[in-house]
């Protein structure tokens, strides 16, 4: 009878150790995670793909344009500008439809739609094409930032909301780092790189599309309430916050995808591939520093970071003046500052999107999230459309510019903090769960 106890008793000793080490390695497991869903790590997935296609082209445009089309700077600057400017148009527009079709649909959409434009913009031999193809991947640029916005907060629930932006931060800057450089080394043939570009472009819009269709399920939408954007508008602290982004967009992510390329080619005589690599710089100071960044601002308040970021953008811009004032370093004062705006990036993408989604009512979620794009793409409309004019005069005087533009949102976020509801102030403290 002793030796059947004595067995017993190991028996249930083995079985506590291996719960044990079930447990442990159920919480590495969730830790490596972050907590987020199969479904949203796929998800994750098909934004690196896209961004891929994306960043190869992303700081050609206008070169392409220019150098490889034979159009005036300021005619590049345009047709670039179109494919923000009719972002402006059409992200209101998609407001609505996520909120009454789904984020999933209106996002698969979109990519459809930005994968015909590019595909055209690389065979547009003359201005009116070009315009044309951009018109159709600026439509389709409005619809997918605040779709692909909305689904990640019906994917991600509240708590984590800044992980899974997070996350998609780092596959996004991932894939536009490494399209960056690879792009560098295709623009380097001519005009024959830049239309593979933009065809290969095409493509990865379309590997996205094809990554939501089959891994995302159609989730039920709530109510929505009366009064569509009226009630958006009614939101003076959302209002403010979306004031502030159209600043912080219009420079780190306009004037320095953009702008500084051109006039790093122009004023420094830095070739395609260096220039790719300085993208790089930018995408991989993302992609190593947007999650530990994400975890650094939870339980702070958001105005904070926000103020901290616009601060920092306002010194990344005086780098590039000082980069085209001193030209023996010039290459090394523009890589710190591609790094410096890769760090602001992150303290703010950590808490745009989550404070976004905490002040929209769940029927109203894609509405905001429009109002949100409209913000983005009026950013990135002002950067090339009137930069590009200004570059070919004063190019130091855009980076001042922008130093004083963002400047200004540092003052304005740190006024925010007031307007805001008290449950919205701080980003939520993860706690796992088993």
């Amino acid at each position: 009878m002793d030796e059947r106890h004595r067995l017993a008793r190991e028996a249930a000793a083995a079985g506590r150790s291996a719960v044990g080490r079930g447990g442990r390695l159920s919480s590495l497991a969730a830790s490596a995670s972050l907590g987020l869903s199969r479904e949203l790590w796929l998800v994750e997935i098909g934004i690196f793909l896209n961004m891929l296609g994306y960043g190869a082209v992303l700081p050609f445009e206008i070169i392409y344009l220019h150098d490889g089309r034979g159009f005036s700077l300021s005619v590049a600057g345009l047709v670039v500008g179109v494919i923000t400017g009719a972002g402006v148009v059409t992200s209101p527009l998609a407001g609505p439809l996520i909120d009454r079709l789904g984020a999933r649909s209106v996002t698969a959409a979109a990519g459809v739609a930005l994968a015909a434009g590019y595909a055209g913009l690389a065979f547009a031999r003359s201005p009116g094409p070009a315009f044309a193809a951009a018109a159709v991947a600026g439509a389709g640029n409005g619809a997918l930032n605040p779709g692909q916005s909305t689904l990640m907060t019906v994917l991600a629930r509240s708590g984590l909301r800044h992980r899974a932006t997070a996350v998609s931060r780092v596959a996004g800057n991932a894939g536009i780092g490494i399209g960056g450089a690879l792009g560098g080394l295709v623009a380097a043939y001519g005009l024959t790189g830049f239309v593979a570009l933009f065809l290969a472009n095409a493509v990865t819009y379309l590997a996205y599309v094809c990554v939501l269709i089959a891994v995302v399920r159609k989730a039920p939408r709530p109510e929505r309430p009366r009064g569509g954007y009226r009630l958006v508008l009614r939101d003076r602290a959302f209002v403010r916050l979306a004031l502030i982004d159209v600043a912080m967009i219009a420079v780190g992510w306009g004037v320095f995808s953009w702008l500084m390329p051109p006039y790093a080619r122009n004023e420094l005589s830095i070739g395609a591939p260096l220039i790719g690599v300085l993208l790089l710089a930018n995408a991989a100071t993302v992609a190593v520093a947007q999650v530990p960044i994400a975890r650094l601002v939870e339980g702070r308040r958001r105005t904070g970071m926000i103020a901290l970021a616009a601060a920092i953008f306002t010194g990344a811009s005086l780098l590039v003046v000082a980069a085209g004032a001193s030209r023996s370093v010039g290459y090394q004062t523009l890589a710190a500052a591609s790094i410096a705006v890769g760090i602001g990036e992150c303290f703010y993408s950590a808490v745009r999107m989550p404070l976004v989604a905490d002040l929209a009512p769940p029927g109203l979620r894609g509405r905001y999230m429009a109002a949100m794009g409209l913000a983005w793409w009026t950013g990135l409309a002002i950067a090339p459309t009137l930069g590009a004019q200004l570059l070919s005069r004063a190019p130091a005087a855009v980076f001042l510019a922008a130093a004083g533009t963002s400047a200004a949102a540092c003052v304005s976020a740190l006024t925010l903090e007031r307007a805001l509801p008290e449950a919205s102030r701080r980003t939520p403290r993860y706690v796992m769960t088993r």
